[in-house]
């Protein structure tokens, strides 16, 4: 077998190197918090100054899942209001009942989140508006491709104190290039966004199975602090890190490269191929950072939101699980019909996000440079056959350039 795009070569004397000095490499064998007074630190019989009330914006599977962290949280931290509002995009069941009804009288979003608890405070809204009003601490939690419409519906009915955090892995392409969905947040609102990403499959955390998540903040240690602790949990450690891009770009490309291997698992390739097609898309997703954002750090790709999200999302996860479906039926069967089919009303992101990463490239002219994230979107859109995934040509990118970005590894 000979791979459709070349295997880049690594030190691996440099990266053992990397890991074994650096400071996280101890942090992580003792699973020591970052900030140890986040969890139980307060009480509710503290202090009766300003509390932060919190909403969040999306109630999907993920979205579900922050507002059960985040509610178990509220109630026993002085500095919030115990409510946790959710914003919900009103659904119709089959039962005939509308689903924020049914969750607010269930405690339980029995359509994207079935069979668990979200908390008694935490309150389902249909209306956007309301979910938002007097929040300083806001959550956004939705497929990315809806965020625009919803920061143009928010805008001008947010104060300026408001904080958000976006937890939506992907990014809007436009004419002067590609817009982060914090930035588009920043923008649109006025106001400060910091991200989190992690190796974070939420229905596992819903059952309260050990994770780790990375918040990306800006300038003020203190807000990082405050998000740390709003959803640091005794199951879900939270790491602040001081890039939100890196983190960010890590979140949206992981996407890529778990649809390279949904492929490879619906073409039984096997765990090696697995393996190559994961460590060269960590390198691809390094070098389309950097390229980007030269403030972009080599450690972030370290942290949860790096490697660790790579492997978990190639391992499961939605897209990986529709991208196997999609090569067992020879690419025959449309992304959009599998996910209908596969996903009961979720959203894949790996493939608008190839779609989005592709317009980029194609740009900046940079398509030789990343044949994997190319080769991805060209399956996805039927230029190529899923096996092309692993198949040898003579393209081969300008090495210098991308070397220059991906020097570390």
């Amino acid at each position: 077998m000979r791979f459709r795009f070349p295997l880049y070569p690594s030190s691996s004397s440099s990266l053992l190197s990397f890991i074994f000095s650096s400071s996280r490499f101890s942090t992580f064998i003792s699973m020591a918090p970052a900030f140890e007074p986040a969890i139980g630190s307060e009480n509710k019989s503290g202090n009766d100054g300003f509390k932060s009330k919190v909403a969040v914006v999306g109630s999907g599977n993920w979205g579900s899942v922050a507002a059960k962290l985040i509610a178990s949280n509220t109630l026993k931290l002085n500095s919030f209001h115990d409510e946790v509002r959710m914003w919900v995009f009103e659904e119709t069941l089959q039962t005939g009942e509308k689903l924020t009804d049914v969750i607010n009288k269930t405690n339980e979003n029995v359509k994207y989140l079935p069979g668990i608890k979200l908390g008694k405070n935490v309150v389902a809204d249909p209306n956007l508006d309301d979910t938002v009003r007097d929040a300083n601490m806001l959550v956004f939690v939705t497929p990315h491709q809806f965020m625009e419409g919803i920061c143009k519906r928010l805008a001008g009915k947010v104060r300026g104190e408001v904080e958000a955090i976006s937890l939506i892995k992907g990014m809007e392409v436009k004419t002067e290039g590609p817009c982060m969905i914090s930035n588009l947040i920043s923008e649109q609102l006025r106001i400060n966004c910091s991200v989190l990403m992690g190796a974070n499959i939420a229905n596992e955390i819903a059952v309260e199975k050990f994770s780790e998540a990375t918040v990306g903040y800006r300038d003020n240690r203190e807000i990082a602090e405050q998000w740390v602790k709003l959803f640091s949990t005794p199951y879900f450690m939270v790491t602040p890190v001081q890039d939100v891009e890196g983190v960010e770009l890590c979140g949206t490309l992981k996407n890529i490269v778990t649809i390279a291997a949904g492929f490879v698992d619906g073409l039984d390739m096997g765990n090696n191929t697995k393996a190559a097609i994961m460590r060269i898309g960590l390198r691809e997703m390094r070098a389309f950072s950097k390229l980007l954002f030269s403030s972009v750090r080599d450690s972030t790709f370290f942290e949860s939101c790096g490697v660790a999200d790579v492997i978990t999302t190639c391992l499961g996860g939605r897209n990986r699980k529709v991208a196997e479906a999609f090569a067992r039926n020879g690419g025959k069967r449309s992304f959009d019909e599998l996910e209908a089919e596969m996903l009961q009303g979720q959203k894949l992101q790996g493939v608008s996000t190839a779609r989005e990463v592709s317009e980029v490239l194609s740009h900046r002219g940079w398509l030789e440079l990343f044949p994997l994230f190319t080769t991805v979107h060209e399956i996805c859109i039927g230029s190529l056959p899923p096996s092309a995934i692993v198949e040898y040509s003579e393209k081969k990118p300008r090495l210098s350039v991308l070397e220059d970005s991906t020097r570390c590894i």
